[in-house]
């Protein structure tokens, strides 16, 4: 059984005000007033080392978790006993959704590098966002936002050939990464093709031909996990292809 880091209290000195990715999470479109009220909801930082998990399908779900560094996967176990991977989460994204239904998580949220994220406990959060109208309608938002995710990869997975599903995948990969600062055009891979193709409902094979495809084409420049995109516009024409 994973053991999971203490929880350092003392280490969040500061908060949602003055973090860099507030532009991109929770505390998006709040004012300094509400800024200060979210500052003591979000009281602790948990840090996640790589391959171990922040919770497990079945947990009792108590927090939702902002990542502020590192990168994460949620999978669910199959019938079968695989893993399928149900999406992967970055910095300035919430972990935790899916325990709002039923009070337990459905799924695992394992990371993929070591990671450090922002607890906020959900009654607090409820309470708070009852009180505070732009609170609310921020995290509606974002509950949005995943949802229209959500539809996303059923549209991957319902109509698109597999390399419809890979370039998709990588363009939206470099546009949640160049909101961040990052290049829009250089990328390290942090997951393995193996859970790229759980993912997007394509054979490992399948995904490591696809990439060889796309470099020999000259679509991209492929190095072990390092990428980078070389033809932009050719990896979204075939997107706009599988949607027309």
């Amino acid at each position: 059984m994973t053991t999971q880091p203490p929880i350092r209290p003392d280490s969040f000195k500061v908060a949602c005000s003055s973090c860099s990715l507030r532009e991109l999470c929770l505390p998006v479109g709040l004012n300094s007033h509400d800024l200060e009220h979210l500052d003591t909801l979000v009281a602790t930082r948990r840090s996640v080392a790589r391959g171990d998990q922040l919770f497990r399908s079945g947990d009792a779900f108590q927090s939702l978790y902002a990542v502020r560094t590192g990168f994460f996967k949620t999978c669910v176990t199959a019938e079968d006993g695989r893993d399928q991977v149900t999406g992967f989460q970055m910095a300035g994204e919430l972990l935790g959704l899916d325990g709002i239904g039923t009070d337990r998580h459905t799924v695992d949220a394992v990371a993929l590098e070591d990671s450090q994220v922002c607890v906020i406990p959900f009654e607090e959060l409820e309470r708070l966002s009852r009180e505070f109208n732009n609170l609310q309608h921020q995290f509606h938002r974002i509950m949005s936002r995943e949802i229209v995710r959500d539809h996303g990869v059923m549209l991957l997975l319902g109509s698109m050939r597999a390399e419809e599903r890979l370039a998709a995948f990588l363009l939206n990969l470099t546009q949640r990464l160049q909101a961040r600062g990052f290049s829009g055009t250089s990328l390290i891979l942090r997951m393995t093709r193996e859970e790229i193709g759980s993912y997007l409902g394509l054979k490992l094979e399948t995904v490591s031909r696809t990439f060889s495809k796309f470099q020999d084409d000259g679509l991209l420049e492929v190095k072990q996990r390092q990428i980078t995109i070389i033809d932009q516009a050719g990896l979204q024409q075939l997107v706009n292809g599988a949607t027309c």
